[in-house]
Order: structure tokens, then sequence, then C-alpha cells
């Protein structure tokens, strides 16, 4: 009934707009004879630059087609297509009618039809009997035309033919139409032998083959077939336990062998086609001629030294393997943004390492990577009118120079132990790669050591805000909602695409100016019409040619590099080159990413699959890759300096501090500023002290002159002393002291820390350290707890235990002079959960 009630629906729309549509309705419609013929389609040639051949799209119906009945095709495949597509597919007439309701509604309205909604036999209508220039109008005429084509079919074929029909020849993405296509496309198999998730993940993919393409974005791709699959279990085709079996299933992608060179780069290419003629799509089955900006010679190099690289890097009789099986390389012009270089994987048709994805596009975690783009924002005197004032710039009060904007090479910044309270109210706290702090260090050295906890300062002082202004305008649009990572983002939190970092390096090496990846140069048509062609233009300056010569000379710098990677690391090449590594916490991805003023090249190394390597980082991962590939490619070219914009001036300032040298000021260094931001107050760290030789305490005026000797003390912050001490530094001699510069500071617990109470554990044995440290001794030190004094010391170090108790928490420290003066820390608050 149900079905004849829908049919009669449909009868009287038919009828009631035949009068007014009559003359076009049924004018020259398709005969169903023509299913087969829109398949067939000129060639398109996708081109190097220098017109070698790189592959040539043939007719899709052709030798890669292969149509299979519907009882070779899974069941699983089956389902999952009529879930996502059209649920009541064996029940429905053929045609949406409410979808062609909706329809004459926005036409009545006066908008524009939009296509989706369509029943699997409407979508069979469409793509095989309509014309490409018909098959592209959104109008209610197409809408009504299809639907009759619809009809028509349903009547002339039976359901299962029709969705044979559907499942062989729709297109699903890198140029696979038909089912068995994207089987060797994305897994390297026939249909025949693909199981729930597989053909769940398949399709998801014609709705939208680029949106969801598992070899460039595989999380939307998952996404998508999460959903497939829960539809699946909506309309009773699953149980729950298999849907969650089906989405927890890894998936490797490899595609069945053709002939193809450079096949990440051409896929790459062919997605930019299909998004530059979306709108008429018959343009890609007019036979193309595509000229891209792939240097072929280039890439055979780039495949070569990654296939040596990595053979070394599993070779057991070097080191341990470390389960490093997948890189991708980038190499484009920094000055053009042509591409010239793309390699997505090792081996494109390798269905162990999931060759098929291409790594060189998929969003992965930079790492220490993304820390230039921290610091080019505090460079930049743009962003200053952007920051509150310098008292409150987060880890701005700590040294000299720190307050101040823009922040300069030389500007100081303390890499001890700090803790930030998160936008969510808890504490963070970051550490180095090699787990130890190393106290006041300029801003040169921080970013050329790759010092995590100064790049975190660095991010406090400029702003979440500000930095992803800047990380969007330099082309990493992956970062836009990064946010939710907090500081943690400029130590590799959010995620990049290889192919975007590369570009954003590229903005330092053409002196903060953007020119947006490129990688077709020219298309024609099988006439040899001239449909879009790329012509050279000025880039858009989004960052300041000072700020991003600091970052080149600073990256570029062996010796700021020196404590970190040693005098004769692979990021040396023999010419000037920037150049910084990134490697993520749990060794799932290392990055090499650098340039000269002529090449921008990245390198990635991890595993497609996300699993992690061992033990592997950077500069040993793919710093390799970087290094052989960056010379190849430059050899035979001059080397050439970064440029040196106006605007720039050197000065010599006291090495630890960045401010001017005194007579105390043990080493130095020629320092580059932006002009105006050179230092102008002389070095305080280093001071004089009038000492007793016989006691090591600062000299009285009642110490004999043959006992007084001066000597010069580094004076550091309070924040910095409990560092100091750590590391057997001498501090200034003192004889009692003034009660404002006890500098007295809680330095634990972590302000906002939030501690839970195991239930596996005695109560007793369930503690937590109160701690404190002052710049002058003191008498006596309390730590008071929620107005109770809980414990009281009268020597260093000012450490006591306290049982956790349930509750939010305030403690404080207080003190007792020489003189007999009380001192107060500031507050912290903590809480502990039951």
């Amino acid at each position: 009934m149900r079905r004849l009630f829908l049919a009669a629906l449909f009868i009287l729309f038919i009828v009631s707009l035949f009068i007014v549509h009559a003359s076009r309705l049924f004018t020259d419609l398709p005969s169903l004879d023509r299913l087969t013929e829109n398949l067939t389609v000129p060639s398109t040639k996708i081109l190097a630059r220098d017109g070698r051949l790189l592959y040539e799209v043939t007719d899709p119906a052709g030798a890669h087609h292969t149509t299979l009945p519907l009882a070779d095709i899974p069941r699983a495949c089956r389902q999952a297509t009529i879930a996502v597509e059209d649920a009541s597919f064996y029940a429905n007439p053929g045609v949406d009618v409410v979808g062609i309701a909706r329809a004459v509604w926005i036409n009545l309205r006066g908008g524009e039809v939009l296509s989706g909604g369509s029943t699997i036999t409407q979508q069979v209508a469409r793509n095989m009997l309509l014309d490409p220039q018909e098959r592209a109008e959104r109008t209610l005429l197409r809408k009504l035309r299809e639907s009759i084509l619809a009809w028509r079919l349903a009547r002339a074929y039976s359901k299962d033919d029709i969705l044979a029909l559907y499942l062989n020849q729709t297109y699903y993405g890198h140029l696979a139409y038909g089912i068995d296509a994207a089987a060797r496309t994305y897994f390297g198999k026939g249909a025949r032998d693909l199981d729930l998730a597989q053909c769940a993940l398949l399709a998801g993919l014609p709705q939208a083959p680029a949106l969801f393409d598992p070899l460039t974005n595989p999380q939307a791709a998952s996404d998508k077939q999460a959903i497939v699959l829960d539809l699946m279990v909506k309309n009773h085709m699953l149980t729950d336990d298999e849907a969650r079996l089906a989405k927890s299933e890894p998936l490797q992608f490899a595609a069945s062998p053709f002939p193809i060179d450079a096949p990440h780069f051409v896929f790459y290419v062919w997605s930019l086609l299909e998004a530059r003629f979306a709108q008429t799509p018959e343009v890609l089955r007019s036979g193309l001629t595509v000229t891209t900006t792939l240097d072929l010679d280039l890439v055979h190099t780039a495949e070569d030294i990654v296939a040596r690289r990595l053979k070394e890097l599993a070779d057991p009789t070097r080191a341990a393997p470390r389960n490093a099986t997948d890189a991708a390389l980038v190499a484009l012009d920094p000055n053009t943004g042509q591409i010239l270089a793309m390699i997505g994987s090792p081996d494109y048709f390798n269905g162990e390492i999931s060759g098929a994805v291409n790594m060189a596009v998929a969003p992965r975690q930079p790492g220490s990577a993304i820390k230039p783009v921290t610091y080019a924002a505090a460079f930049d005197p743009s962003l200053c009118a952007a920051l509150p004032s310098p008292a409150g710039r987060g880890a701005g009060g700590e040294g000299p120079g720190v307050g101040a904007c823009p922040w300069t090479p030389a500007t100081m910044i303390l890499d001890v132990r700090t803790a930030f309270v998160t936008n969510d109210g808890f504490s963070y706290v970051p550490q180095n790669y090699d787990r130890n702090y190393h106290g006041p260090v300029p801003a040169r050295d921080a970013l050329g050591g790759s010092l995590n906890v100064p790049a975190v300062k660095t991010l406090d002082h400029v702003g979440l805000t500000n930095m992803l202004a800047l990380a969007g305008k330099m082309g990493l649009g992956t970062l836009a909602d990064a946010d939710r990572f907090g500081l943690a983002l400029t130590l590799g939190g959010g995620e990049v695409r290889l192919l975007d970092l590369t570009s954003a390096f590229g903005v330092f090496a053409a002196g903060g100016v953007r020119a947006a990846p490129v990688a077709i140069l020219k298309i024609t048509d099988a006439r040899g019409n001239v449909l879009d062609e790329w012509k050279p233009k000025t880039g858009e300056r989004v960052l300041d040619a000072r700020a991003a010569y600091l970052i080149n000379h600073i990256l570029s710098d062996n010796s700021a590099r020196l404590a970190t990677f040693g005098p004769n690391s692979v990021l040396q090449i023999g010419r000037p080159a920037a150049v910084k590594t990134g490697t993520t916490t749990d060794f799932r991805d290392n990055w090499t990413v650098g340039y000269t003023p002529q090449l921008s090249v990245g390198v990635w190394v991890g595993n497609a699959d996300n699993t992690p390597m061992v033990n592997i980082t950077g500069v040993a991962g793919a710093g390799p890759i970087w290094h052989d590939f960056i010379r190849l490619a430059l050899n035979g070219k001059p080397a050439a300096d970064f440029p040196r914009p106006p605007g720039l001036t050197q000065v010599e300032v006291c090495a630890l501090s960045g401010l001017l040298p005194t007579p105390y000021c043990p080493l130095k260094r020629m320092e580059i500023f932006i002009e105006g931001t050179q230092p102008t107050a002389p070095d305080t760290f280093y001071q004089p002290f009038d000492v007793d030789t016989a006691t090591g305490a600062l000299a009285t005026e009642a110490t004999p002159l043959e006992r007084r000797r001066t000597e010069t003390f580094l004076v550091l912050p309070p924040e910095a002393q409990d560092w100091a001490r750590s590391k057997g530094l001498p501090l200034p001699p003192t004889a009692g002291s003034p009660d404002s510069t006890s500098g007295l500071r809680l330095t634990g617990p972590d302000d906002a820390t939030v501690y839970s109470i195991s239930p596996r554990l005695p109560l007793a044995n369930q503690q937590i350290i109160f701690s404190a440290s002052s710049g002058r001794p003191l008498q006596s030190v309390s730590f008071v707890l929620d107005g109770e004094i809980v414990a009281t010391l009268g020597a260093p170090p000012y450490q006591s235990y306290w049982a956790l108790t349930p509750g939010r928490h305030t403690l404080i420290a207080t003190g007792v002079t020489g003189a007999g003066a009380t001192v107060q820390s500031a507050p912290v608050t903590f809480t502990v959960n039951p």
C-alpha cells in the first residue's frame, strides 16, 4: 500500500507540472539504451614541468574497470551502500517524492535546487543517462527529468540490476569508477575480498570523494566510515558489536600496481582539478593536458634517498630496529610556491605500510618544528599592539628584556621549572626533551637548541590568538581550531600537513612574503585551448621582513644549536641553510624542515598507521633524508646568503642577559636587533661583591682590609635560584637580607594542581611535598594551609610532607628574617579529589 501511495503521489506531482513543463520535460529525454555511453571519455595527460608524462588518465570504463555481477559484490558492501545512500531502496518506487516536493518548493521561492537526497536509482539515471552539461545543472527541470528517467529505470530493471549498475559505475575518487576499481585503488585487492570495515569506508566515499579521501585525510574517512556503520546498525543490518569491531579494525591502504610516475603528486593534482572544475565536471572528461610544476629528476632523487635512508634505519647491524617504515618529502620554490618534488611514501603500492596514503598532505603533529612560528610572532613588531601591557604578559616579568616588545634574539628567558595554569584551570608543567633545565638562556639559543620551556613561555607572552593568526597567514590552515591544545601548541600539540609546513618555512626564506603552493602550470583542452595558466604574481607579506631575517639567522646559526645537536650534525649542508627539527613525545612523528633562499624542503618520517617508532628523533630520522636531498637538489647552484633587509643593527651584548656588557660580564657576543629594540641598559646579572675571605660572607665595615676581596657573582631572579643551587652555582654572599629581598616563594605544589586519592593505597601513604625557597637565609619558614600552620622549619631545604585531604586548599609560606621581620610568599591553590 505504501508503494502505491508514493507512486500515486509522484504521478500527481508530474501531472500538476506537466502543463507548465511538458514542452521541455520530455524533449530529447535520453533512452535507457545509453546507460554506458557517458563513460567513454578522451584521456587526460598529466605532465612534469619539462613535458615528460607522469600519468595518462584513460577511459574509466577501460582496462582498469571490471564490471561485477551483484552476487560477486560482498553483502556488506551492498548493505553499507544502501544504508548511507538510500535506506528504503528496495521499498521505494525509484524516486524520492519528498525530495522532488522540496525541489518544487525551492523553485517556487526562486532558489537553487541543490543536489543530494536522491535515491540510488535517481543517481544512476543522472550519472549514466544525462549528458555532463545537464548533469551539472541545479534546476527543477533537471530534477524532474532525472526523476522520470529513474521511474523508467525502476520499471525496466530489477532493484538488483539497478544496485549493480550503481556499484559498478559510481565514482569513488582517485579515478576509481566502480566498487572493484575502488577496492584495487584503496586496498590493492578485488571487491570480492573486501570485509565489512573496508566496505563501510568505500560506501561513504561517493558522497564527497575528495573530502573523505582516506589517502589524504584518513581521519575524515574514518569518521565517515563510523557514520556508515551506525546507519547499518540503525537499519538492522548489523549488531552493535559487529559495528564496534569494524570501527576498531586497522586498515592498510595500497593500490594494485600500474604504470605511473610520482603517484602521490599525480593524485594530488587530480584532486586540485576536481576542485577547480567542480561546477563543470564535464571538462575533466574532455581530454585535458595538464602541465605541472614537478621536477621529475628531483622526485627520482628523493625516492632513492628515502629508500636508502629507511633501509639504514631498519638495518639491525647499525642499531636496534627503529620501526620507521614510512617517509614523505616536499620541496618547493619559496619565491613562487611551485612544488618541485612530492613523495607521499616510499612505495605507493606497498600495502604493508599503507603506501597509498599521501603523508605529504596528511595532518600530523609537528613537534618542535612549529616553534619558529611562535618565535616569529614574538619578534614581529606589528604584533606588539595586540599584546597586553608588559606587566601582564604571562612569563614576561621574569628577567631583563622579557617584558619588552618585540622580543629579540638576545631576550633572556628563564629555562626553569614553571607551572602554567591552563584555560581549564589545571596546572601545566612543560619539560625539555633532555628532562633538564638550563637556567637563563637567550632566545637565540632557546630556539636553536629547541628548548621546550622557553618556547612555552614565548607562546604565553605572545598569546595563543596572535600565534594562530600568524600561522594561518603563513598557510597552516589545519591549526584553525588548535586553541584547544593551549600552550602545548608550540610543542607540536596541533596537526599540520608537511606541504603546508614546508610552504610556511618558505615564508621565512622569502623574507616574510608568502607564495601559496602551486602544482599546476597550465591546463589545455583537446583542441589546444588554454583553460588555465599560472602567472607569476607578487606574494602577500605576512611577516615583517626583519623578523623573518632574525628567524633565518637563528635557524642557520650552528653555534645556536651546538649544545643540543653538536658541532657536526646533518643539519649542516656546506652552505647557508636554516633548519628546524621536530619529534613528538611518543616518537610517532619526526620532522626536519629547512630552506635556503632558493629552496624549501620538508621531510617527515614515521608510520602511516600511527604506530610509534623506537627512540628516533627528527635529526636522526628525517634529518639525513633532508641533508642528502637538499645538497643534491642544490648541487651546481651558487650558495646564497639570506638577504638582509634594512632596519637592522648589530650590537655587542652580555651573552647571558642580552644587556649591554659591563666590565664584569665574562662572555660577550654580537647580536642582531631590529632598530629600536637593541638594549640601552647595562647588564645586571654579573655584579661585584666585597667578600670576607675568612667567612665567605659579605664583607662589612668591621671586616679587616686584608680579608676583603672583590668577586663577581651571578645574580639571578628569585625563580631561578633553586635551579642555581641544583647546579652548584655559587650564590652572592649575604650578611642579613632586607625584608623586601627575601624572595620567599612556594616551589611545590604547583598552582591549580589537581590530586586524586587512590582507593588502592593506604591513606597515610598518599602524601605530597610542600616546598619553598628563599633568596636570602631565614630564621624559619612555616607552611600555612587554609589559615593554619602545618609545619615550621629552621633551615633549608624548606620541605614538609602532607597527607592528602579532600577539598580545595590554599597554601602560603611565611618566613622570619634575621632582623625578626615576617615575609610571605604568594598563595598557591590546589584541589584534592576524594
